[in-house]
C-alpha cells in the first residue's frame, strides 16, 4: 500500500472509491430499491438497503466514517449481493461492481469471520479443495445428510451448532440428483432407449459452432451429472463441444467476498486456458460463474472485455433469441421455475429458462409468486449468515411448496442447494433440478440417446 494511498481522505476505501466517485453519485435516493431488497424487507433498516449501503460507502470515501467502523463492516456484510436494486434502479447505479470494491477494502480493513475465510481458502487451493470435495460426496452417498437435513420436531428456526450442521447436511442432500428424473436422464437410461418416434429431420440439425464449457469447481465435484447433461443437449442441439482441460474455478466467490486479487488471478488463468481453442462461444450453466465470467473486463480491462463477449448461459444459447431447443419425448411432471439471481439480474437475461422448460411435451410449468426474489443462497451467504438467509430461504421454499409442483428447475448450484435444503427442512417432496436436467431427461424419453 502506497504512502499516497494511506493519506487519502477516508484512508484505504477512500483511496479504492476515489476513482468511482461518478458511479457513487448515480444514485438519486429515489428508493425504488428499497421494496426490491431481500434484506431491506426482511428487517426494515435503511443501512441494509442498496441506497443505505451507498451512503455508507460514499461517507467512507469521502472520510466521514472510517472503513473499520462496526455500521459499515456489518451492513455491508448483510447484503446478499443479488442485484435485484440494479433491475429497478432509474439511475443505473452499478450496485455489484461499487459492493465488490468496497468489500476488497473492508476485508483489509477488518478480516473476514473465520467460518468465511475457511470456505474461500479451501475452494481457492486444490489441495483442500478436492480432498473436502471428496468426502462430500462419499458422505452424500451413505445417505446421513439425507437423515440429518430432515426437520425435527416442529421447529422452523433452530441456531447454534445442531442449527448449522443440519443445514449443512441438507444442503449436501439437496446436490443429489432429483429421484423423479435420474430414472430418465442420461444416454444409459432404459425408458429412453424405449422412447423414439421423432422426426427425422430434428435428428439431421446442422453444426451451429463451436463451443467449450465451464465446468467450474462445485459444478464439477457436486453437479457434475449437470455438466454431462449440459455436454449431450448442446450436442443433440448442434453445438460441437471441445473440453478445455486447464480451465478451474471462475472467481466468482472471492469476488463477492471482497478478495478481488484472487478472483483476478482466477479470472486471467481461464482467459488463457479458453482462448487456446477457436470458440464460437464459452457456455456457462451455472448463473453465478456466468455472470463474473461476463464482467471479466472489469478484472482483466480488455483481454477480459474481449473473453466476456463470448460468454453465455446454457438457457440463452438454447432458448434465447428465437431459438427452440431439439424435440425431446414426454415429461410429465408439473414444474416451477426460480430465475437465479445472477442471471436474472446479473446478466439481465429473463424468460429463456421457462421457454426452455416449455417445449418439453407434457410438462406443466407454474408459475412462481416472487421468482425474482434472492433464495438466500448468494454463493456461501446461507452458509455464513444462517439465520437472515434462512429466513429468506424459507420464505423461497414455501413459495415454491405453494405451487403445488413436482420439481423446481433453477440454474445455479448455490440456488439448487439453498432452495432444495429449505424444501427438505420444511418436509417438503418438492425436488430441485437443473432445467438442462430436465430437457436431458426429454432427450432419453426421446429415444435420442438410442
Amino acid at each position: 500500500m502506497t504512502r499516497e494511498r494511506e493519506n487519502r481522505p477516508g484512508g484505504m476505501l477512500g483511496a479504492a472509491l476515489a476513482e468511482q466517485a461518478d458511479r457513487l453519485s448515480h444514485c438519486v435516493h429515489c428508493g425504488f430499491c428499497l421494496p426490491a431488497c431481500p434484506t431491506y424487507t426482511r428487517l426494515g433498516d435503511e443501512a441494509d438497503s442498496p441506497r443505505g449501503r451507498l451512503h455508507l460507502m460514499s461517507a467512507v470515501a469521502e472520510g466521514r466514517l472510517s472503513s473499520e467502523s462496526p455500521a459499515f463492516q456489518r451492513h455491508l456484510d448483510r447484503c446478499l449481493g443479488c442485484r435485484a436494486c440494479e433491475s429497478v434502479c432509474p439511475s443505473g447505479v452499478e450496485y455489484g461492481y461499487l459492493l465488490e470494491r468496497a468489500r476488497e477494502v473492508a476485508v483489509e480493513a477488518r478480516s473476514p469471520s473465520l467460518l468465511q475465510r475457511s470456505l474461500l481458502q479451501a475452494i481457492g487451493h486444490a489441495a483442500l479443495f478436492y480432498p473436502w470435495m471428496w468426502a462430500s460426496r462419499l458422505l452424500r452417498a451413505s445417505r446421513l445428510p439425507a437423515v440429518l437435513g430432515r426437520r425435527w420436531g416442529r421447529r422452523e428456526e433452530e441456531g447454534g451448532v445442531a442449527g448449522r450442521v443440519r443445514l449443512g447436511a441438507a444442503m449436501l442432500a439437496a446436490s443429489a440428483p432429483a429421484r423423479l428424473l435420474s430414472r430418465r436422464a442420461g444416454p444409459d437410461s432404459k425408458e429412453g432407449l424405449r422412447g423414439g418416434g421423432l422426426q427425422e429431420e430434428e435428428d439431421a440439425r446442422e453444426e451451429r459452432g463451436v463451443v467449450a464449457l465451464l465446468t467450474g469447481c462445485v459444478q464439477d465435484q457436486l453437479f457434475r451429472r449437470v455438466n454431462d447433461a449440459s455436454r449431450r443437449v448442446l450436442e443433440i442441439n448442434g453445438w460441437r463441444v471441445v473440453e478445455v482441460p486447464t480451465q478451474g474455478c471462475c472467481g466468482a466467490l472471492h469476488a463477492h467476498g471482497g478478495e478481488l486479487g484472487t478472483a483476478r488471478a482466477m479470472a486471467q488463468r481461464n482467459v488463457a486456458a479458453f482462448q487456446k481453442h477457436e470458440l464460437d462461444y464459452v457456455v456457462v450453466n451455472a448463473a453465478g460463474c456466468g455472470a463474473i465470467m461476463r464482467e471479466y473486463g472489469e478484472l482483466l480491462d480488455e483481454a477480459g472485455a474481449s473473453f466476456s463477449k463470448r460468454v453465455v448461459d446454457i438457457t440463452f444459447l438454447l432458448a434465447g433469441e428465437g431459438r427452440t431447443p431439439a424435440k425431446g419425448g414426454p415429461i410429465p411432471l408439473v414444474v416451477t421455475y426460480d430465475a437465479p439471481c445472477h442471471l436474472l439480474h446479473g446478466q439481465r437475461v429473463s424468460g429463456v429458462g421457462e421457454r426452455l422448460l416449455s417445449t418439453i411435451p407434457e410438462l406443466e410449468l407454474r408459475p412462481l409468486e416472487g421468482d425474482g426474489e434472492c433464495c438466500g443462497g448468494a454463493g456461501i451467504y446461507g452458509i455464513t449468515h444462517p439465520e437472515l438467509g434462512g429466513r429468506i430461504g424459507r420464505d423461497k421454499a414455501l413459495a415454491v411448496a405453494r405451487t403445488g409442483c413436482q420439481v423446481v428447475a433453477t440454474g445455479n448450484p448455490g440456488c439448487m442447494m439453498q432452495i432444495g435444503a429449505h424444501l427438505r427442512l420444511l418436509d417438503s417432496p418438492v425436488e430441485v433440478a437443473h432445467p438442462v436436467e430436465i430437457l436431458d431427461a426429454s432427450y432419453a424419453v426421446g429415444g435420442r440417446y438410442g
